[in-house]
């Protein structure tokens, strides 16, 4: 392992739970499941949680995703901050 390389806390490949939240409508879950789609072609949506706010305005989804790599977890992280649809990623 070279100087600037960091050792992971994640053993790869492995499931991972990623929480994102956003306002509540059919296109948020939508577009998030595209988005994982393109990094897990074999995500499968029964894996998703969802849960409303009290007041029903947004809508959080833990969806358990299949990695194999940081760089891949990484790429998805990004993707999924980046979509206008969505306020939170955890």
């Amino acid at each position: 392992m070279g100087k600037d390389e960091k050792k992971s806390l994640i053993e790869f490949p492995c499931d991972f739970d990623i929480k994102v939240m956003g306002e509540a409508n059919k296109d948020f879950s939508e577009s998030v499941i595209k988005i994982i789609k393109k990094h897990d072609e074999n995500f499968n949506v029964s894996k998703i949680e969802m849960k409303g706010s009290r007041n029903g305005k947004y809508i959080s989804l833990t969806c358990n995703v299949y990695v194999t790599s940081q760089k891949q977890l990484d790429k998805m992280y990004i993707d999924l901050s980046t979509s206008p649809m969505t306020n939170f990623v955890l």
